[in-house]
């Protein structure tokens, strides 16, 4: 990393930094903040929060760190960094989990009142240890011993009169964010502002609003005159196109891509889910919307969630379910009965590491193929997938796009690490965003033909129910060619089977073709949430004097049509993928060509460096 110094002040291209402690330190707020503050003074930047399973672990143990890491940077950047310059450790537990993930050389500040002989042993501690008395930790990183937790009370103490030392104690997380902000040159005014608007305003708390507003302020004169640090550090913004940008997150943008859809289609939507890890933002963040014409129902479990989605489609609405891994299994046999009856039907799944219960608050994309295949019989169905935060809202709205226009269910592929993570999103003209055009049949004398397909797209009429003169039978018994009637005719069935499927098919007329970015013999290409770390490990090869090419993949069913000559057009493919090389085994299968692929099974995204060393030894014809 280059670096500019002054007499005070070292100037740096980028910087990463993460924030851990207990789930109850406030660390998701704190590095919340952080980002808003980063997000102000115009860098670039990409976020990785990282939960704790538990809802509440015993307090002081490695199972309840908290932690959230953010990269900002002058120039654009595609990750949250792989290791961090600095790091706040509000325990031992935070401590332990997480100084793998700091640099050599890098700076760790501790709340050094927690290090006890009772935090020692909660996370693991041999008894007699203190890790920060450790040379050879001390000679690896520079630590800084702060008592956050006396110098909160003690910045606060002539506020104690009518306010608890616990409600003190929770200001902790404020006084290390002054720290850093001072450490990184960050306002703190817009901090202060929210706190004030938060707490004063909107939970009309105004003791609670001054008391974190002292703490910060603390924090910062802290770090302005401890001389601790061995500088101050300051990130230049970023050159970012122009327009109006705001801090989104993936399960944000499906929320604002979800009511966009809805308000192009012009009809109503309605949301119905089941909460689950990581998926609930979507149902909490569509709730806020009902002056939208969005419908949100929180549902007893995933079947019946499911079912209420496609009643509102049968009703003419926008139906909509959302889910992770297991719930999506549940669901499968009701998106079955969709396929069947031909309805749109949008089911958003944000993928988690599996399987069962697995590890719900880690990133995965192990549901590939279970999307592709995880329902009885020939059940084909659209599967899309987002490549970053901002991405979701694109991919919502084709989602909704391309179901109501085939009359077919779209699997709308997310991640953890894509919908907890944020970005800095330009925010879109709506007006620009074209409509999506739907029509119902109306009655015309004739005999109404449920399944009487359109020639373009293959889908079938999206018939209201109520209009007299177009009375029809649905169900999940497979159905007459045209007339939608019961039928067990075996060359019925066969052709309604290829119906189903071709109606998909051609959707690859208004899907874009692939893209690729760069040259060279070896084409690396991604899905989903590897977007970014493919994209920096691509830039690192090309400093070393290595060009790839690369290419992302928003559609997997159908593919682009020109996939196909794409994969053709290189000596070496190489897919990376969170999951064992589950879009690795489609490509081979469908285009017959030789993948190599690059695993990731650790629960978070890839590494930058360690995807440009897979690369590399794959280019050299090494196995890894």
């Amino acid at each position: 990393m280059s670096e500019t110094k002054t007499d005070q002040l070292t100037v740096l291209p980028n910087v990463s930094v993460r924030f851990c402690g207990d789930s109850g330190d406030g660390m998701q707020l704190t590095g919340s903040h952080f980002t808003d503050a980063i997000a102000l003074a115009g860098n670039d930047f990409a976020t990785a929060p990282d939960f704790p399973a538990e809802i509440r672990a015993p307090r002081g143990t490695t199972f309840g760190v908290s932690g959230y890491q953010v990269q900002f940077s002058s120039e654009e950047i595609h990750t949250p960094g792989d290791l961090v310059n600095a790091m706040v450790a509000m325990n031992p537990a935070g401590f332990k989990t997480n100084l793998e993930y700091v640099e050599p050389g890098g700076i760790v500040i501790v709340n050094e009142d927690e290090f006890n002989k009772s935090n020692f042993k909660k996370c693991g501690y041999e008894e007699g240890y203190n890790p920060l008395d450790d040379e050879v930790i001390n000679a690896k990183y520079k630590i800084c011993r702060v008592p956050m937790s006396r110098l909160t009370r003690e910045s606060l103490a002539s506020d104690t009169e009518d306010i608890s030392v616990k409600d003190i104690d929770r200001c902790r997380n404020m006084f290390a964010l002054g720290i850093v902000s001072w450490l990184y040159s960050r306002e703190i005014e817009s901090t202060i502002e929210r706190l004030q608007n938060y707490f004063g305003k909107l939970k009309n708390k105004p003791e609670i609003a001054a008391l974190n507003e002292k703490a910060i302020k603390a924090g910062y004169y802290f770090g302005e005159t401890a001389e601790f640090f061995p500088s101050q550090y300051e990130v230049a913004p970023a050159k970012l196109k122009a327009g109006e940008y705001r801090r989104i997150s993936g399960n944000e943008a499906i929320v604002l891509g979800l009511t966009t859809a809805a308000t192009k289609v012009g009809k109503p939507l309605v949301y119905a889910s089941y909460p689950i890890t990581p998926a609930s933002d979507v149902l909490h963040g569509l709730a806020r919307l009902k002056q939208f014409g969005i419908r949100t129902f929180q549902a007893e479990d995933e079947i019946a969630a499911v079912m209420v989605a496609i009643g509102a489609s049968f009703a003419g609405q926008i139906g909509v379910t959302g889910t992770s891994g297991p719930g999506l299994a549940l669901k499968s046999e009701a998106i079955g009965l969709a396929v069947m009856m031909e309805l749109p039907l949008i089911v958003v799944n944000v993928q988690r590491a599996g399987p069962s219960t697995g590890m719900p608050t880690k990133t995965e994309q192990s549901d590939l193929l279970q999307t592709m295949f995880g329902r009885p019989g020939e059940c084909p169905v659209i599967v899309v997938a987002a490549s970053s935060p901002g991405n979701c809202f694109q991919m919502a709205i084709e989602a909704v796009r391309l179901s109501v226009r085939a009359m077919c269910p779209v699997i709308f592929l997310s991640e953890g690490g894509v919908g907890n993570a944020a970005e800095p999103w330009i925010i879109p003209d709506i007006s620009k965003i074209p409509t999506i055009d739907v029509t119902h049949p109306t009655a015309t004398g004739e005999e109404f033909l449920p399944y009487k397909r359109d020639e373009e797209t293959g889908g079938r009429p999206w018939a209201i129910p109520g209009t007299p003169g177009l009375e029809h039978r649905v169900g999940g018994l497979e159905k007459q060619d045209g007339t939608g009637g019961v039928s067990y005719d075996h060359d019925n069935h066969a052709l309604m089977t290829k119906y189903r499927a071709e109606k998909i098919t051609k959707l690859q007329a208004v899907i874009p073709d692939l893209e690729v970015e760069g040259e060279g013999d070896t084409l690396i290409l991604g899905w989903g949430g590897t977007r970014g770390s493919i994209l920096a490990a691509a830039t690192v090869l090309k400093e070393r004097g290595t060009n790839v090419a690369t290419a992302h993949l928003h559609y997997i069913n159908p593919f682009p049509k020109n996939l196909g000559e794409v994969l053709q057009g290189y000596k070496k493919v190489i897919v990376p993928e969170m999951n064992t090389g589950q879009l690795r085994m489609l490509l081979r299968s469908q285009f017959l060509v030789d993948i190599d692929g690059i695993q990731n099974l650790c629960g978070r995204s890839f590494f930058v460096e360690e995807l440009v060393g897979e690369i590399e030894i794959r280019m050299k014809g090494e196995s890894a």
